[in-house]
C-alpha cells in the first residue's frame, strides 16, 4: 500500500510538470518570433501535454476511484500541484522560453532514458514513448541556444540573462523525495542523483559552444514546488486553465 501511494505521488508530479509546461508553451501560440517557430512550439506543447495525460491516466488507474485525467488538471488546487518551479516561470521573452525549455528538455531526456528501465511496465512504456518526442524537443531547444548565444549582441545578452535567472530553479529537478526511496530501491524509478552529472555535462557543453560561460551547480537553488509551495505564477495559470470547468462543473462537452 505504501509503495502504491508513493508511486501515485511520483506519477502525479511528473504529470504536473508537463501539464504546466505545456500551458506555458501554449501561451505562445500566435506570439512566437517567426511563423515556423510558432508552429514548432505549439507542437511541442501538444507533445508535452500528451505526456502529462499518460501520467495522469496511470494515476487514475492507481487510484481506481472514478477519476480521470481531467480531474487532475482541473479540479485540484494550487497546493495539490507538485510541479517543478522551473516550468511555471513566465515567458518573459523568447530567450526565457528557450532557456527554460533547454534546461527541462535536457533533464527530461536523461530522466526518460533511466525510466525506460523501470520494473513497472506502465512507467517503462510511458518513458519509451515519450523519449522519442523528447529527443526532438532537446535538439530543437539546443539549436536555439546556439543560435541566440552565438548570434547578435542583443540575443546573446538576453539569453545570458535568462540562463542566469532560471539557473536557480534547476536544482529542484534532482532532489529525490523521501517517499521516492522505496521506489528507487525496488527499481521502479531512477535515482535523480545519478542523472544530475549527465545533465550538468550536457548543459555545460551547449553553453560553452553558445559562449554563455559556466555555472556553479552548487549555487543557491530555489525549491518548494515538489511540496506544493509555488511562486505566484502557478495560481494565475490555474485560474485561467481551470475557470471554465469550475464555472460549469456539471457541463458535458
Amino acid at each position: 500500500m505504501l509503495i502504491s501511494s508513493n508511486l501515485l505521488n511520483f506519477v502525479l508530479r511528473n504529470g504536473d510538470d508537463r501539464l504546466i509546461l505545456s500551458h506555458r508553451l501554449a501561451e505562445l501560440c500566435g506570439h512566437a518570433p517567426i511563423l515556423e517557430e510558432d508552429i514548432a512550439l505549439t507542437n511541442i506543447a501538444l507533445d508535452v501535454l500528451g505526456q502529462a495525460i499518460l501520467f495522469y491516466k496511470y494515476a487514475a488507474e492507481l487510484e481506481n476511484n472514478g477519476k480521470t485525467e481531467d480531474y487532475y488538471a482541473y479540479k485540484r488546487n494550487e497546493r495539490e500541484f507538485k510541479n517543478l518551479l522551473l516550468v511555471e516561470q513566465p515567458n518573459e521573452d523568447f530567450a526565457y522560453v528557450i532557456a527554460r525549455q533547454f534546461y527541462f528538455d535536457t533533464y527530461e531526456y536523461f530522466f526518460y532514458e533511466e525510466l525506460i528501465n523501470s520494473k513497472d511496465k506502465q512507467i517503462s512504456a510511458i518513458a519509451e514513448k515519450s523519449i522519442k518526442e523528447t529527443k526532438y524537443h532537446l535538439r530543437h531547444s539546443s539549436q536555439w541556444m546556439l543560435y541566440l548565444g552565438d548570434g547578435t549582441e542583443e540575443s546573446h545578452n538576453r539569453l545570458t540573462n535568462a540562463c542566469n535567472y532560471l539557473w536557480m530553479y534547476t536544482g529542484e529537478m534532482f532532489q529525490n523525495q523521501d517517499e521516492d526511496l522505496p521506489l528507487i530501491e525496488q527499481g521502479i524509478i531512477p535515482d535523480l542523483n545519478k542523472i544530475k552529472p549527465k545533465w550538468i555535462d550536457a548543459v555545460s557543453k551547449v553553453k560553452e559552444e553558445a559562449q554563455l560561460g559556466k555555472y556553479d551547480p552548487n549555487s543557491f537553488m530555489q525549491k518548494g514546488g515538489r511540496l506544493g509551495n509555488h511562486t505566484e505564477y502557478l495560481g494565475h495559470i490555474l485560474s485561467e486553465m481551470q475557470y471554465l470547468t469550475r464555472a460549469y462543473p456539471e457541463a458535458k462537452w
